[in-house]
C-alpha cells in the first residue's frame, strides 16, 4: 500500500481507542491524468460534518495477541450532512484488509455531500494497525460488527441527548464495503447466517462471497445490489464478483471498471473514482432516497467509453 498514507489506527484497549480517533489525515496529493469532461445534472451539495465515535459490543469478545479477551471495540468515523435538517439515509461502510477507512475518505465524503450519513467502523483485527498485525481470519466476525454499528447509530439518532439526534432514517439503510469489507457487506445484506433485514440496498466494491460459509444464497426478497469490479483486478479477480452477481436477484447492477485494479479506483485513481462516485450516488438516490432517480441516470453515469460500462438488470 501507499506509504504516503497515515490512516486511522485500531487498538484493543479503550485508551488505544482514544488515540485512534486522533489519527485521521488525508492521503498525499496524487497527479491525475486529464480526461474529457461530461455534463451531469446539478444536485444539492451539503457541507460535511465529521465525528469519531467508539462503540463497544460487550456481548462479543476479541482476542488480541498477548492480552486477555476483551469486548469488541469499534471506532467509527461518521460523516454527515451538516447544518441541514434530517433524517438522512444511513450507509455503513467496511474497509478492506490491512487498510483503514481513511483510504476511502474521498468516496465516503462524496456520499455525505450527496445527503447521506456515512459510518465507517475500524474492524478490530482486520485493519492496518491491529495489535500484532492484521488478522484476516477475523473477517467472520465483521458482519456482526457492521450490524452492531447500525444498531448503535439508529439508537443514537433516536436519543434526543445524542449529538446524532434526528440524523438517521432507520427505514433507509445501506451497507457497502471494498475487498474484505465488500465480503462483509455482502454477508450482512444477503447471507442467511448474518442477514440484517434493516438493510435496504448494498454496494459491493471488488468483493466476493465470505469464505468458509456454506450455502450462500440470495433470499427473497433481496435488497437492490450494485457491484463494482475492476477488470484487471488480480486480488479479487473479476469472476468472484461475476459469480455472486449472477446469483443475485433483481434489481441489480454491475459497474465494470475497464483495466482497473483492486484498491485505487475507490481511493484516488481518476477518472475511475469519479465514475464510482457518480454511479453509487445515482444508485443510492434511486433505491434509498425519496424521489428515486431514473435508471438512465445510473447507466449514463457509468457508461464511459474506454473506462467503464454498466450492466443493468432492474
Amino acid at each position: 500500500m501507499n506509504a504516503g498514507v497515515v490512516a486511522l489506527a485500531a487498538a484493543g484497549s479503550h485508551g488505544g481507542s482514544r488515540e485512534l480517533s486522533r489519527r485521521l489525515v488525508r492521503r498525499r496529493r496524487v497527479a491525475q491524468p486529464r480526461v474529457p469532461q461530461r455534463r451531469y445534472p446539478r444536485r444539492r451539495v451539503y457541507p460535511v460534518g465529521e465525528r469519531v465515535m467508539t462503540f463497544i459490543d460487550h456481548s462479543r469478545l476479541v482476542r488480541i495477541p498477548g492480552r486477555p479477551p476483551q469486548p469488541r471495540t469499534l471506532v467509527t468515523v461518521i460523516r454527515y450532512p451538516e447544518h441541514a435538517p434530517g433524517p438522512f439515509p444511513l450507509i455503513v461502510f467496511g474497509h478492506g484488509f490491512a487498510v483503514t477507512p481513511a483510504y476511502y475518505f474521498r468516496l465516503l465524503r462524496s456520499w455525505a455531500r450527496a445527503g447521506y450519513v456515512v459510518a465507517a467502523p475500524v474492524f478490530p483485527l482486520g485493519n492496518a494497525h491491529a495489535p500484532g498485525g492484521p488478522n484476516e481470519a477475523d473477517i467472520v466476525n465483521q458482519p456482526r460488527d457492521m450490524s452492531f454499528v447500525i444498531t448503535r447509530l439508529v439508537a443514537a439518532s433516536a436519543d434526543s441527548r445524542s449529538p446524532l439526534a434526528g440524523l438517521i432514517d432507520p427505514r433507509r439503510i445501506a451497507v457497502s464495503g471494498q475487498s474484505d469489507g465488500g465480503e462483509t457487506a455482502l454477508a450482512v445484506a444477503y447471507d442467511r447466517p448474518y442477514l440484517d433485514r434493516r438493510v435496504h440496498a448494498a454496494i459491493i466494491l471488488s468483493g466476493a462471497e465470505l469464505p468458509g460459509i456454506a450455502g450462500f444464497a440470495f433470499p427473497t426478497p433481496s435488497p437492490p445490489l450494485l457491484a463494482a469490479q475492476g477488470t484487471a483486478d488480480t486480488t479479487n479477480v473479476p469472476r468472484n464478483t461475476y459469480a455472486f452477481f449472477a446469483m443475485a436477484r433483481r434489481p441489480k447492477y454491475l459497474l465494470k471498471l475497464l483495466g482497473a485494479g483492486h484498491l485505487p479506483p475507490y481511493t484516488d485513481e481518476q477518472p475511475q473514482l469519479s465514475i464510482v462516485e457518480r454511479v453509487t450516488i445515482a444508485f443510492l438516490d434511486r433505491y434509498l432516497a425519496r424521489g428515486p432517480t431514473p435508471i438512465s441516470a445510473l447507466t449514463k453515469a457509468g457508461d464511459v467509453a474506454g473506462r467503464a460500462v454498466v450492466v443493468a438488470d432492474p
